[in-house]
């Protein structure tokens, strides 16, 4: 099986209005250090199509050395299976990553590879993923934990990765969410195959702010579990602030509840713009911690089966309509 289909562009390029997505999250073991890598392609409503390369640094150690800057380029160029997107001269398939960044300051350089995952991850109910996509964004995971193998120079500093815990994930649509938050994590202690990933949504329609939508999922010794269908979407919760999320969802057999979290210094602030001139802030860093309590049904109450921690591991994002004055480290276009 392969989850090569799953990267393939959904947005065809002539179509104005939409933008797509292709993002790389990872830790590096020995610095704590995190990284955010987007291949980014849109065509908006107005002005021409245009691709954009994102690349963001969260050192835990030397906060002053946290960055993020993206770049603009003519559109991606792409191709189905295999996979392949090029932008500039970065290019990204179903198993690698490569290519240059520079500006600002900055110079950054990249070649990842690993061994593409079996099963995609679906955040959204699976009827959201009928016709390429039923809502204003779609997104999965055709990489949620592999294991990648390569280097990323930063101003001159190299560092190498030997099976590091990679994810990447696929996004495409016409218009973010009013207000959201994502996050994932694959490195827990004790359980080295634990896959957790959330996705909280605030809607908007005719100007009214609907009730918060909260999807969870967790891949834990060996079972999968999949709270993220509509029949959960009533008991399950999510809420952020400035470098907090929590999260529960159950279904009648299991209950998943946690919180990522950082320090506000963890965090980079990066401007969005959807197909339709709105702007957004996005929030994010890749240096959190998590904390994760599994319980299974016991009669009519709940009795702890399992708790999941993680350090520095967390990679999570809020998202909405403004700026969080809090954070102080800003995404910058260069």
């Amino acid at each position: 099986m392969t989850t090569e289909p799953d990267n393939v562009p959904r947005w065809d390029p002539a179509r104005r209005g939409g933008y797509e997505v292709w993002y790389l999250t990872w830790n590096h073991a020995a610095t704590g250090q995190g990284f955010w890598l987007r291949y980014l392609t849109e065509a908006p409503l107005a002005g021409p199509a245009r691709g954009e390369l994102w690349f963001a640094r969260f050192d835990p150690r030397h906060p002053e050395r946290t960055f993020g800057i993206h770049r603009h380029f003519e559109p991606a160029r792409s191709a189905p299976l295999p996979f392949e997107l090029a932008l500039g001269d970065a290019e990204l398939g179903h198993d690698r990553a490569r290519g240059t960044l520079s500006g600002g300051g900055h110079d950054v350089r990249w070649d990842l590879h690993w061994t593409p995952a079996k099963h995609a991850l679906r955040l959204l109910p699976d009827v959201m993923y009928g016709g390429g996509g039923r809502g204003d964004t779609t997104v999965l995971s055709p990489n949620p934990r592999v294991a990648m193998t390569g280097s990323l120079v930063i101003d001159g500093e190299t560092l190498h990765f030997e099976h590091a815990v990679l994810g990447q994930s696929h996004v495409w649509g016409r218009k973010h969410a009013f207000a959201w938050t994502w996050g994932r994590c694959a490195e827990f202690d004790g359980a080295p195959d634990a896959v957790l990933e959330i996705l909280g949504v605030r809607l908007q329609r005719r100007g009214v702010t609907l009730p918060t939508l909260a999807m969870v999922t967790l891949d834990l010794d060996g079972e999968r579990h999949r709270l993220n269908q509509f029949r959960h979407v009533a008991l399950a919760r999510a809420s952020w602030r400035t470098g907090h999320v929590a999260f529960s969802a159950q279904s009648a057999a299991l209950k998943i509840e946690g919180e990522l979290s950082c320090r506000v210094h963890e965090l980079v602030a990066a401007p969005y713009v959807d197909p339709d001139g709105t702007a957004l802030y996005c929030t994010n860093t890749e240096i959190g911690d998590a904390q994760v309590r599994v319980s299974r049904r016991a009669g009519l109450g709940w009795a702890p089966a399992r708790t999941l921690d993680a350090a520095g591991r967390a990679h999570f994002e809020t998202g909405g309509r403004s700026r969080d004055p809090a954070v102080v480290h800003d995404h910058v276009l260069v």
